[in-house]
């Protein structure tokens, strides 16, 4: 009875780790870089961006040299905590100091507007 009880244990034990391991994994691949970043100035409200669409800098957009138009990135500032989550529509900044370049409403929200340029970490699903 008792070596019984042992085998059925074990069998139960070995069930669950085959069963634990078999199971896939999804996690979504996401990107997280640390780059500099400034925002567009005030004469570009109302030109057309690469997308097509109108600049425009209430809204939270951002332009990036090789990113899809579309492409969600969520920028934190390093020094304040401050996030925001813009949408990729247009190409740029085409400097070598800055990987981004980030509509005026989005500096704002996350304290960069003074300033002019910040370090900040991305975050963004590679596409499919």
């Amino acid at each position: 009875m008792r070596n019984k009880m042992k085998l059925l244990l074990l069998f139960c034990i070995a069930s669950l780790t085959v069963k634990a391991t078999s199971l896939p994994t999804k996690h979504p691949d996401t990107v997280v870089k640390t780059i500099f970043t400034s925002y567009y100035a005030k004469k570009f409200e109302g030109r057309k961006t690469s997308s097509g669409e109108r600049y425009r800098g209430a809204k939270l957009t951002a332009a990036h040299l090789t990113l899809p138009f579309g492409t969600l990135i969520t920028v934190r500032n390093l020094v304040n905590g401050k996030t925001v989550t813009v949408r990729v529509n247009d190409r740029g900044p085409h400097s070598k100091k800055f990987s981004l370049d980030l509509s005026q409403s989005a500096a704002k929200a996350i304290g960069i507007y003074r300033l002019g340029y910040a370090k900040v970490e991305i975050t963004y699903v590679l596409p499919k």
